[in-house]
């Protein structure tokens, strides 16, 4: 047998081993980094919605004729968060994601787009006004 023939099969199944151990470990990377990037933008959005929930919680905390200005940040992409009776509901990217507010007197329902600004605002027959 060559001696220069057998260390290249040697070589090439020992590239064969490192490729079937490597592979594996390179999508197992790639899934978690992946899944770190989700949780990451889960967890802004959740606090852009309890922020807005805190900011409701406030105005109607307080007396008549309070107001609070509310800036919804643009950075994490496009979302809408729909304040209704009891509860706010957020829907971005397929996604969607809700938090349960105390407050039921709201004047209407309101549709809170991301890049804008919002005035809330308590007025004189004791509910919450969204302008």
């Amino acid at each position: 047998m060559d001696n220069k023939g057998f260390i290249s099969i040697e070589y090439l199944f020992s590239i064969f081993i490192i490729l079937i151990i490597a592979l594996p470990l390179l999508f197992i990377s790639q899934s978690m980094i992946e899944s770190s990037l989700n949780i990451e933008e889960s967890v802004a959005h959740r606090v852009i919605l309890d922020d807005v929930a805190n900011s409701i919680s406030q105005v109607n905390s307080n007396g008549e004729g309070y107001s609070k200005s509310i800036t919804l940040p643009s950075d994490v992409g496009y979302y809408e968060i729909t304040v209704e009776n009891g509860k706010l509901t957020m829907e971005y990217a397929d996604r969607m994601g809700e938090t349960l507010i105390p407050v039921s007197n709201f004047d209407s329902k309101y549709n809170l787009h991301s890049g804008s600004s919002y005035l809330v605002s308590k007025n004189g027959n004791g509910r919450i006004v969204i302008s």
